[in-house]
């Protein structure tokens, strides 16, 4: 298996696009896996949902388990499968359900 890490993420974590901020949050969590950039993955609390429409696409991690992605619906359109989220992550990850990540060239996620 991959060495996965998951911690709490220090500071305040932002995600914004399309020149508005979807979230913010105190309660991210940072998901270290070998071989990959770290992942910021914020409560679905934090998250202005209503901007999350489900998309169709769904992955497979062997190591966390199925995600679910989600377009982000903004002003000038939608930005398609800009997030993904384990519903059900397999129980070395469980901290992460319920939390929401977003792709790094499709939105801006800052710790500020």
């Amino acid at each position: 298996m991959s060495n996965i890490t998951i911690q709490p993420a220090d500071g305040t974590w932002v995600v914004r696009t399309a020149g508005a901020v979807i979230g913010e949050s105190r309660n991210a969590l940072e998901l270290l896996e070998d071989g990959h950039d770290p992942v910021i993955y914020f409560p679905r609390s934090d998250i202005a949902m209503a901007f999350l429409d489900p998309s169709e696409t769904k992955t497979t991690c062997p190591h966390k388990g199925e995600a679910s992605h989600f377009d982000i619906i903004a002003k000038n359109g939608a930005i398609a499968d800009a997030g993904w989220s384990y519903e059900t992550p397999k129980n070395a990850v469980s901290e992460i359900a319920g939390h929401i990540a977003f792709y790094a060239d499709k939105v801006a996620i800052e710790n500020v």
